[in-house]
Parts: C-alpha cells; structure tokens; sequence
C-alpha cells in the first residue's frame, strides 16, 4: 500500500500493525466492539492513520486515542471484551497482543490488489472477530494458520 502522503513511500505491516493496536486500544477505552471504530472512521480516515503510523507510534497512545475519539466523534457503548469469567480466562491479552493477532489475520488473508485499508474494513468485519473477542474461549490464542482457516471456513 502506497502511503496516502507521500506516494513513493510504502506502509509497512508494522503501521498495519500499530493502526490494528489503536483500533482495539480506542474500542476497550470506548466498550464498543473494534468494528464500530473502523466502521466510523471509514476507509480514507484508516488510510491516513496507515500512512502517519511511522509518526504516530511515537506519540503517547492515550493522546492517539483521546485525538481518534474526538475527530471521529466516537462514543462510549457497553461492550466490555475485558469482562470475562475468571475461572475461564486468567490474563485478558493485551490491546498490543490482540493487535498482532489481527494483524496477522489481515496479512495472511489479504487479496490480490487490496490494500490495508480495505483488508481492516474487511477482517473487522467479520463475524470470526465475535469470537476472537470472546476471552473466556481460547480462540485468540490459537495459531495463525488456524485462525485463518477459521476465517475462511466462517467460524471456529
């Protein structure tokens, strides 16, 4: 994917993976599920997020998540994915974990000719993403090339 900026540069997967991060850092900060921010900020919004990663992943990621919620008036729901039975689920993975996991989801699944941008929309999308959330179930914890089998399949 071209940066949005400055067209010669390429995003890395490493802003894919910083702008998989904030999505789900905005969302537990907001107990809304990740794909009511992505769905907010739209396709041009995360395209530019992708392409001032390199920048922003420098910044204090509370001051990136107070800047996202206020630019693309997001509000607070009741979906808390760190609500879970603790008989079930000891350690809930961190925003930084469940971002690597998407990542990889977003890259082993990525179509021919799609940029990242659209592969968020499409992955965040998916009804996979109910269970990957769910903590009390171990789905996030399974390895890639079975969570994108699961992907693929439609569900675990």
């Amino acid at each position: 994917m071209n940066n949005v900026f400055f067209p010669e540069e390429q995003v890395s997967e490493n802003d894919l993976y910083f702008v998989c991060y904030m999505i789900e850092r905005v969302a537990r900060q907001l107990r809304q599920p990740n794909s009511y921010v992505v769905n907010h900020m739209g396709y041009n919004a995360l395209s530019e997020k992708l392409s001032l990663a390199n920048v922003l992943h420098s910044l204090n990621p509370l001051d990136v998540c107070a800047d996202w919620i206020e630019v693309y008036g997001l509000q607070s729901g009741n979906y808390d994915v760190t609500n879970v039975n603790r008989e079930l689920c000891t350690n809930v993975p961190s925003a930084l974990q469940m971002g690597k996991v998407y990542t990889r989801l977003i890259l082993s699944t990525m179509k021919e000719n799609e940029d990242y941008a659209n592969a968020i929309i499409r992955v965040y999308n998916s009804p996979i993403c109910a269970t990957l959330d769910n903590y009390n179930c171990s789905a996030y914890y399974e390895p890639s090339p079975y969570i994108t089998q699961c992907y693929y399949a439609g569900g675990f």
